[in-house]
């Protein structure tokens, strides 16, 4: 068995300087909003220099779609090569009760406040790089196609634009109730929804 080398006493510390500066921007959103939320005061309320910022994160939005998009990750034996049409609708909703999991962790306040329509790190055309979830869904099934499990009656670049929207639909409903919606329940019903009317059965179920 293979076991993970220990960190270094500067890896840690940087841990531990990332963790400050994102508990302090997660302080200032519950406690103030947005609006607030400017690297000045985030260093100022982390007790970090501006430096130490942006070492560590190139813009304020990049350091909130660090942690609610690099999100602790699905073990890879959970998304092997599925055998059915089922298998991948199975694998595709795990993914997301995932997210919804991670959401609940970091709470319907600092969630809330993240979808704002002023972060431009939720603009898909303007983003660098895709966010961990629908990477993983997007490389899931062209693997399941590939093998000739399933099919899409839609472009793949239709269907995960068409699941993100899916995905951002339920968590703002969870956050403008403030807690108060069956995430889990409806995240899953309507994901099922949507890929009951997208995926079809390829020529070689495993």
């Amino acid at each position: 068995m293979n076991e993970k080398a220990p960190i270094s006493r500067q890896q840690q510390k940087s841990q531990e300087t990332r963790e400050r500066i994102f508990q302090a921007a997660k302080r200032i959103l519950q406690k103030q909003g947005y609006e607030q939320l400017s690297i000045k005061n985030i260093c100022e309320e982390a007790g970090v220099s501006n430096g130490s910022f942006y070492h560590h994160f190139k813009t304020k939005d990049d350091l909130l779609s660090y942690y609610i998009e690099d999100q602790p990750k699905i073990e890879p034996d959970l998304l092997e090569l599925p055998g059915s049409v089922e298998g991948v609708k199975e694998g595709i909703i795990q993914v997301y009760m995932n997210y919804v999991k991670y959401c609940r962790e970091l709470g319907v306040e600092f969630v809330a406040e993240y979808y704002d329509t002023k972060n431009q790190a939720l603009n898909a055309s303007s983003r660098m790089e895709r966010p961990y979830p629908i990477v993983t869904v997007q490389t899931y099934v062209e693997k399941a196609i590939e093998a000739g499990v399933v099919n899409l009656n839609v472009s793949i670049s239709e269907f995960t634009t068409d699941i993100r929207m899916i995905v951002i639909g339920n968590v703002f409903e969870w956050c403008v109730k403030h807690g108060d919606a069956d995430f889990e329940g409806n995240m899953s019903r309507s994901l099922g929804k949507y890929l009951d009317a997208t995926l079809m059965s390829g020529m070689a179920e495993i």
